[in-house]
């Protein structure tokens, strides 16, 4: 069974850096969309950011300018690069993956927490 493990994430302090990794454990055929989402306390879950197998973008209006999408499709692989992080951007991050046909994939999460 496929398995997708997010990495990065952290403490940071306002202003600050993380990069955010995610990986398949294994092989998904036809790939679509690759995405990050996040789920603060006490929130639903919301789409942070998608990137299409052309490499197309779209960002959540609070992150742009801020984080950037980036993915590696031989290796199963997405990123998301956030800059001048802030405390509202606390939350369990996750990885998904979305194929053609087919469930989507998620990942576990990563916590991220920015606070002084």
């Amino acid at each position: 069974q496929v398995q997708l493990v997010e990495s990065g994430g952290g403490l940071v302090q306002p202003g600050g850096s993380l990069t955010l990794s995610c990986a398949a454990s294994g092989s998904i055929s036809s790939i679509n969309t690759m995405s990050w989402y996040r789920q603060a306390p006490g929130k639903q879950r919301e789409l942070v950011a998608t990137i299409t197998r052309s490499g197309r973008t779209n960002y959540d209006d609070s992150v742009k300018g801020r984080f950037t999408i980036s993915r590696n499709n031989g290796k199963i692989a997405v990123y998301l690069q956030m800059n001048s992080l802030k405390p509202e951007d606390t939350a369990l991050y996750y990885c998904n993956v979305r194929p053609y046909v087919g469930m989507d994939y998620w990942g576990k999460g990563t916590l991220v927490t920015v606070s002084s």
